[in-house]
């Protein structure tokens, strides 16, 4: 702005001596020397106002405490065991440690610097890795592809492999997936099992089950519907979780005046008890088998079976059911509840670990204005398969 004045006053003076006369020019001078007392204001109060902030920040930087030293932990060499062995290579803040070709890291694979100085983990070792394996597989190791631009060698790997050491005498190592995807909070790279291959990886599962189209989903084999019986002759197949279980429910035993038969290869009935037999009637008038297939770590409460009451055409039906588990090695695992006034319903109400097999004994009874009419039993068998799929 001062330069600006200075310039307009030499104009001034070369207007003066050319075009104005003494009053105009005196005039003029009045009117600048207004215009810079003005301006000399506004500047001093400006550097009055930068040092009061000056002076502001200053005392607020020396009241504030000692310098927080920064964090840094003791140097870590490549993975060592007597010689050198592999690399170690920064990612996001972390170490990351790899083994060169034939040989294995014991220890962690990265450490991070804790705030206290120190690693999050043990430096980590190279061994050698037993013939065959995976680490002394020379196709999980190759040589970068390198090319050299103004003077520097830059080298690269194809996709699943890293770059491990210098450009100069690098080796792309196999990124495990397996490993890096397995971790706690992670995503799941396969349903079950995750097996590291050269540069990918696959996912296989159990015994019993099939990969889906997906490469990762496994599905149940149902083996009971192959064209060979996979059970011997007068046994049912039941199809469970990676495998089957061959069954044959048998009715009970004949006792006193109380036998059944079998109407069903799932159920049996009471034959007609004689008139004056009350222990008879109050055993139960059908007894049906079920069998379910459940898989691992179910979540909880869900409901699993139902039991229903019909009447027969032109008989009057109870006006009362009453539900409850009457055997069984169940534990306390499942509850039975009404659902409505003809159903009832049995519910699993703790979680189920395989594998093993459970089994529940369900009871209807049957009133007709408050006088017991029959009973019906359902024994459910469950199959918990090893797996949560």
């Amino acid at each position: 702005m001062f330069f600006k004045i200075l310039n307009y006053l030499l104009g001034c003076v070369r207007c003066f001596v050319n075009c104005l006369n003494k009053q105009q020019f005196l005039t003029a001078i009045r009117h600048l020397q207004q215009l810079l007392k003005g301006q000399e204001t506004r500047f001093a109060e400006g550097i009055r106002h930068m040092k009061s902030r000056l002076a502001a920040l200053q005392s607020s930087v020396s009241k504030a405490g000692p310098d927080t030293p920064p964090v840094s932990c003791p140097a870590l060499n490549a993975p060592l065991d007597g010689q050198k062995f592999g690399s170690k290579y920064l990612v996001d803040h972390e170490v990351h440690f790899t083994c060169n070709p034939g040989f294995r890291l014991v220890g962690p694979s990265s450490v991070v610097c804790l705030p206290n100085g120190t690693w999050t983990g043990e430096q980590p070792r190279c061994k050698a890795a037993p013939e065959g394996s995976e680490a002394a597989d020379a196709a999980f190791s190759r040589a970068p592809r390198c090319a050299q631009v103004e003077r520097t060698q830059h080298c690269s790997c194809e996709a699943g492999f890293h770059l491990s050491g210098a450009a100069a005498d690098g080796v792309c190592q196999d990124v495990n997936e397996c490993e890096l995807y397995g971790q706690e909070g992670r995503p799941r790279l396969c349903m079950h099992a995750c097996v590291n291959t050269p540069g990918s990886y696959r996912c296989v599962c159990p015994s019993g089950y099939r990969t889906l189209a997906d490469g990762k989903s496994c599905e149940d084999v149902d083996e009971c519907v192959s064209p060979q019986p996979a059970c011997p002759r007068g046994t049912v197949c039941i199809n469970t979780g990676g495998g089957f279980q061959c069954v044959s429910p048998e009715c009970p035993e004949g006792s006193s005046n109380v036998s059944y038969v079998k109407t069903s290869p799932f159920q049996c009935e009471r034959n007609p008890c004689p008139m004056d037999s009350r222990p008879c009637r109050h055993m139960p008038k059908t007894i049906s088998f079920h069998y379910l297939s459940l898989p691992s770590n179910l979540k909880t409460p869900i409901t699993l079976f139902r039991m229903a009451t019909a009447s027969a055409p032109g008989r009057p039906g109870p006006n009362s059911l009453r539900f409850g588990i009457v055997g069984g090695n169940s534990r306390g695992h499942f509850v039975m509840q009404r659902s409505d006034r003809q159903t009832g319903e049995l519910i699993l109400v703790q979680t189920l670990e395989g594998p093993q097999t459970l089994e529940v004994d369900v009871d209807m009874s049957e009133y007709l204005d408050r006088s017991f009419q029959a009973s019906h039993v359902s024994k459910v068998t469950i199959f918990v398969s090893p797996y949560d799929f």
